[in-house]
């Protein structure tokens, strides 16, 4: 696996020259995740699909951001620890912009965290904008794939420490899990007819939305299975994937005129 952790300057070096020019980049979050969960429930799930995926891909597997935009949590519980969407845009799009400078040409941003996806797509919007040679894809895990939709959302639309997670949970790390917790963390969602979007001290009595009493180990392992099925195969698809047009970013239609290096064509690409 290219644990990029682990790596040094020359392998990577080898290995982008080798043509594995791909990255996954795993976003999570700290943040309460009600009386039954640890609050690296989030940074857990990504870190660990991300790392299932490496093992089998030759994609580069980044180090994964353990904080994200939870300011929607709120601050009446301990445990949550958000940046801003203006720092997380920061975050990413300098963390992109370094790997790409490494060689990566195709950055997957893998989020755990639904809050984190605006502030993410916005990183991807700069980053391609920056780098005329980077393909950027933003893939959100609650939402890879229909079975993992509904799945998410069984118990709960606004779904959070849920059945879902809580299963995940002991499947992935049940040091995060407080089983007898789970019967009295039971919180429903209240969401339903509304036309604001409430923050959790609104919405929740105790941080959870969903029924973690539900929760069950085979679910998460069925889930997980899903999970790491759906990102293989995203990432099959991606690796080979190319433009549908060749055009450079910077590239005027009509005058003639490329701002961009020829060096930051997109790949292998030659002005006009």
């Amino acid at each position: 696996m290219n644990d990029w952790h682990h790596l040094t300057w020359p392998e990577i070096a080898e290995l982008v020259d080798a043509g594995q020019d791909a990255a996954l980049l795993p976003v999570g979050a700290t943040e309460q995740h009600g009386p039954h969960l640890g609050c690296g429930v989030d940074s857990s799930i990504a870190d660990a699909l991300c790392r299932r995926a490496a093992e089998t891909t030759e994609v580069h597997l980044l180090p994964t951001l353990p904080y994200g935009c939870s300011i929607g949590h709120s601050r009446r519980w301990p445990g949550t620890l958000a940046v801003s969407p203006k720092t997380l845009i920061d975050l990413v799009t300098d963390i992109g912009g370094w790997a790409h400078a490494s060689g990566i040409r195709r950055l997957f941003i893998v989020n755990a965290h639904v809050t984190n996806f605006a502030p993410l797509r916005c990183a991807l919007e700069m980053l391609r904008a920056e780098h005329n040679d980077l393909m950027v894809a933003l893939i959100n895990t609650g939402d890879m794939s229909e079975r993992v939709r509904a799945r998410h959302s069984a118990d709960a639309a606004d779904w959070h420490a849920n059945a879902a997670e809580t299963s995940l949970m002991l499947a992935i790390d049940p040091t995060l899990a407080r089983p007898e917790r789970f019967a009295e963390a039971d919180d429903p969602d209240r969401t339903g007819g509304c036309v604001f979007a409430h923050p959790v001290n609104r919405t929740s009595r105790n941080g959870v939305t969903g029924h973690p009493s539900r929760a069950g180990l085979s679910e998460g392992e069925e889930l997980f299975g899903w999970l790491v099925e759906d990102l293989i195969e995203m990432i099959g698809r991606g690796v080979v994937e190319t433009p549908p047009l060749p055009y450079s970013y910077s590239e005027a239609v009509g005058t003639g005129f490329v701002s961009a290096a020829p060096g930051n064509l997109p790949f292998g690409g030659q002005p006009k």
